[in-house]
């Protein structure tokens, strides 16, 4: 496969891995908060919870995904195998 077809699968994955993380941590949110909040809280607060769920998945699983990158790129050399997604349209200035 070339390098522009491992990037697109690369990035496909990823965006797949990162939707997944943030499903999850969204139902595990509810959950715990289902389990162990609701009975303290009142009903009328559960429509505002609902959104401040939804943001916390997306932050937690921002945390994972950045977490789970740095593993990747340390264990792959990323210039061998991916296309650089933005390039330079201009030669670098040369410093004489």
């Amino acid at each position: 496969m070339s390098k522009k077809t491992n990037t697109l699968l690369f990035i496909l994955g990823g965006t797949i891995f990162n939707v997944l993380i943030t499903v999850f941590c969204f139902i595990l949110l509810l959950v715990l908060f289902i389990r162990f909040l609701q009975p303290v809280v009142p009903e009328s607060a559960f429509t505002w919870i609902m959104p401040v769920i939804f943001i916390a998945a997306i932050a937690v699983s921002f945390v994972v995904y950045r977490l789970a990158i740095k593993q990747v790129t340390k264990r792959v050399d990323m210039e061998k195998y991916f296309d650089p997604i933005f390039t330079r349209r201009r030669p670098p200035q040369r410093k004489d």
